[in-house]
């Protein structure tokens, strides 16, 4: 299991990935467009949307930092991005019960955005804000999503 940061931008998460990249000396980047995937047709993103990152990751030194855009469609859901809202502890482990003993434990007096659920990039990924104001994610799979997207586009 990793506990790692997930850092969220407004439409400038490529820009981010090249600059942290560059200054940690990246050992590997990866990168995945959310328009890198199949769309749903009954809520098709607009072009604007596409072209922004859907998930990132980088490794540096042993480390690694996570990141993406949240897109304009979906601030209603996740609140605007200001300093503050914008760092996210990202929870990865392989073990579904796990996640969803530590999801439910951080649960307790905060909010829930996104129930942990089956969605096309996890088996098993959730979002929620604990009672501290602390934002979470939940990921069974990151890895293979990343690498399986990547490898797609090959």
């Amino acid at each position: 299991m990793s506990a790692i940061i997930y850092l969220n931008f407004d439409g400038v998460a490529e820009h981010a990935i090249e600059f942290y990249g560059e200054a940690l000396q990246a050992n590997a980047i990866k990168k995945v467009k959310f328009g890198d995937i199949p769309q749903d047709p009954n809520y098709p993103l607009p072009e604007n949307e596409l072209a922004m990152i859907m998930e990132s990751s980088i490794e540096f030194d042993g480390g690694k930092i996570m990141m993406s855009d949240v897109l304009p469609s979906m601030k209603s859901v996740t609140g605007e991005l200001m300093k503050g809202n914008n760092v996210w502890i990202s929870v990865m482990n392989e073990d579904k019960q796990k996640l969803e003993m530590y999801f439910n434990r951080l649960s307790v007096g905060g909010h829930v955005i996104m129930p942990l659920s089956n969605v096309p990039w996890s088996s098993c990924f959730g979002m929620l804000v604990d009672k501290f104001g602390v934002s979470w994610k939940f990921n069974s799979d990151a890895d293979q999503f990343l690498d399986s997207v990547i490898s797609s586009k090959s």
